[in-house]
């Protein structure tokens, strides 16, 4: 987590739209049980693989959020050196230590963050950040690892320590962390993420050295003899809209019933620390941002699932937790600069036009989870061939639709400058994940998500002003007033013409200081938004 500067709440009107329409998009209540197995251990930031309703987990971290120190942060004794199998049926746990591996594959396999992805019976799995001790610091793994994961349970649960079903090549483009491996049919795509090697340091030390990597790699796998082999493809380069990490993606089905992907939020922006608000679509043939959509409510990598319902030609996107820079108080959308942990359960709608909307759902995480988890779908379920649910070939009342695993559990939703180890851990909880049918269940419209404005307000106090950001969609005429607690107006500006697409501005007011309150107006097109400001 980075610093964003002053630490701010920005409280946005928030409505709710009661319509037939809407309450009919989604149908069903979120029901999360929970259950334990003796002995587990709580992870985060793992890979994972599924076979026959057992769980396969590699690396990740035994702690919690990573101290903001650079000799606490990321330290060797939170490092997962075991193999996993887990048993949720029958709540049984086996275990085996990576130190029989070879050195490179035994540290790769103690790394967080890796990139991973599951195809059939294998699991490929790319970088990961972590100590080394034959390298003496932090690096990025530039390695790929393919794993036979059947196999390899099987050797896990009979506690074999001499087994070959996991094989390694060197690769430098490999060496990426905290980005996301999908695949669209036979090709890989390597999407976000950075090279980070040294010590953190949340201040920009001299500790370590960090590259985003801004680019979707492209390669297809080829095994030749034992060995397996990278064929790169295509890049796909954008200094701006991928510079990306700690993100969610997910696969889509279009309403023509083709695959794609779509990448969600992730940090942090170019020009400023901050989260993305925009979403990016990736197909076989085209990368762009979806301008005309904002997420809010889930920002940070956490448990998430996409379904389809071929009958409405909807896609629907659920995320669970983990770290967000808006949240829900009392019905009213709040922005928190600090960018704390948060329960937000939300949806992510797209129906037959491309039409994007965000859903705050009524059911909240089980306290301050989701941050560094998966979502494991439950492997009875029809899904399609790119692993979307399909929501008409499961048309049961209720559905168990899988577990939550793993995450960073914290204590209170900011504790990243007070941290110093005890205010979170790693999650050994599985959450049991139920979607009901529920006609009465109306989910609330996040007004801001789908009307392109993507208007973020931040008030700078050691320079007396307020940065504004906003996205149009055309040229036109906007103003900004911003009032005081007593309704005096502060600041007033008009903007005529602004340019199509994204614009800032910078509102100077001498009198900014900590502590107080403001209510910023944006008028556009006779439409009015309003913010309302609380400077901490």
């Amino acid at each position: 987590m980075k610093l964003f500067g002053p630490i701010c709440l920005i409280v946005f009107p928030f409505f709710l739209f009661v319509s037939a329409f809407q309450a009919q998009e989604f149908s069903y209540r979120i029901q999360i049980d929970s259950i334990e197995i003796p002995e587990l251990g709580g992870i985060q930031s793992y890979a994972f693989a599924q076979w026959e309703n057992k769980w396969l987990v590699i690396g990740g971290r035994l702690d919690g959020l990573h101290r903001r120190q650079p000799w606490a942060s990321f330290d060797s004794a939170g490092n997962n050196t075991q193999l996993i199998v887990i048993d949720p049926i029958e709540r049984k746990k086996w275990a085996v230590n990576v130190n029989h591996f070879h050195t490179d594959l035994r540290e790769q396999l103690s790394s967080t963050n890796m990139e991973f992805k599951q195809v059939d019976s294998v699991l490929v799995l790319i970088g990961g950040y972590g100590y080394s001790p034959s390298k003496g610091d932090h690096i990025t793994y530039p390695n790929l690892a393919v794993v036979n994961i059947p196999q390899t349970i099987d050797a896990v649960i009979n506690g074999y320590k001499e087994f070959f079903t996991i094989g390694q090549i060197p690769c430098e483009p490999c060496a990426v962390t905290g980005g996301k491996l999908m695949n669209i049919d036979s090709t890989f795509y390597l999407i976000g993420g950075h090279r980070f090697d040294g010590k953190y340091n949340p201040l920009g030390g001299p500790t370590f050295v960090q590259t985003y990597t801004n680019a979707i790699q492209k390669f297809r796998l080829k095994r030749v003899g034992n060995s397996t082999e990278v064929i790169w493809l295509d890049k796909i380069s954008d200094d701006t809209i991928l510079h990306r990490r700690d993100l969610n993606i997910l696969p889509q089905i279009s309403e023509s019933g083709k695959p794609f992907l779509s990448v969600f939020s992730g940090v942090f922006q170019p020009d400023y620390d901050m989260p993305f608000l925009t979403s990016v679509r990736v197909d076989v043939d085209s990368v762009y941002t979806e301008l005309d959509f904002a997420q809010y409510y889930n920002h940070y990598h956490c448990a998430s699932v996409p379904l389809f319902d071929n009958t409405k030609k909807l896609q629907y996107n659920l995320f669970f937790g983990g770290i967000a820079q808006y949240y829900d108080s009392s019905g009213v959308l709040t922005q928190n600069s600090d960018v704390p942990f948060v329960q937000n359960i939300s949806l992510i709608t797209r129906n037959s036009d491309g039409t994007m909307k965000e859903y705050l759902l009524n059911a909240k995480m089980p306290g301050y989870l989701g941050a560094g988890s998966e979502f494991i779908v439950n492997p009875n379920l029809f899904v399609y061939s790119n692993g979307v649910v399909d929501l008409n070939r499961n048309d049961q009342d209720s559905i168990f639709l899988g577990y939550i695993y793993g995450g960073i559990k914290s204590s209170a939703a900011s504790i990243f400058w007070i941290n110093d180890g005890t205010q979170s851990l790693a999650s050994q909880a599985i959450y049991p994940v139920y979607l009901i049918k529920d006609s009465t269940v109306v989910p609330q419209l996040n007004n801001q998500s789908c009307n392109g404005l993507q208007l973020q307000v931040f008030p700078d106090v050691p320079h007396r002003e307020f940065y504004v950001s906003y996205h149009l969609k055309q040229s036109e005429d906007i103003s900004f007033d911003i009032k005081n607690l007593f309704g005096q107006v502060v600041v007033s500006k008009h903007f005529k013409k602004r340019k199509k697409g994204e614009n800032n501005h910078t509102l100077k007011y001498k009198k900014l200081d900590y502590g107080q309150m403001y209510f910023l107006a944006f008028k556009i097109d006779g439409n009015v938004f309003t913010q309302k400001i609380l400077v901490n």
